[in-house]
């Protein structure tokens, strides 16, 4: 064999294994965005059994004042700050034109954030689309968001969220 065509043949081959080991980007799990020692069940119990309670007791105002204020400040896992990770979720739409989204937040469940209370914020990420592109085929779709990962908190009018990710790809979850 010639010098150059050997050469070319080891070329091919490296492209074709660095292709093979791309980085592989972790799905995580939305349990993981929870700290371990994050118990607001413990709010719960201070009250005994809630299921007792009317709807018009003011306990019962009480206990919703509490768990919204303990999932409001919900603590995010600070080692996941940073990571480049792929989330699976619901859509939950801020900014868009009805055909494509620049900002949703991505909840863990169907209907968080139009049902009273909103999921914690440890459990409500931010999504920001840097081109403004993410195809959604309706509201509270199911989708895939890759991209880094930042605890950092960020507000809006429907929820707080705990987590931030500047989106690098967007695809339906099938």
């Amino acid at each position: 064999m010639k010098p150059r065509f050997t050469l070319a043949l080891i070329l091919i081959a490296l492209l074709c294994l660095n292709t093979a080991f791309a980085e592989q980007v972790p799905e995580l799990e939305w349990d993981a965005m929870i700290p371990e020692d994050y118990r607001p069940d413990k709010i719960l119990s201070q009250f005994g059994n809630i299921d007792d309670l009317a709807d018009d007791d003011p306990r019962a105002q009480k206990v919703l004042e509490e768990l919204q204020a303990a999932w409001n400040a919900a603590p995010v896992v600070e080692s996941l700050d940073g990571k480049r990770i792929k989330l699976p979720g619901f859509v939950v739409p801020i900014e868009g034109d009805g055909e494509k989204l620049s900002e949703f937040l991505l909840v863990p469940y169907y209907g968080a954030c139009i049902h009273v209370p909103p999921p914690p914020a440890n459990q409500t990420v931010y999504v920001k689309v840097p081109e403004g592109d993410a195809k959604i085929r309706q509201a509270f779709d199911t989708v895939w968001v890759t991209g880094t990962l930042s605890a950092k908190p960020f507000n809006t009018d429907l929820a707080n969220a705990g987590y931030q990710i500047q989106a690098e790809e967007v695809e339906p979850y099938e």
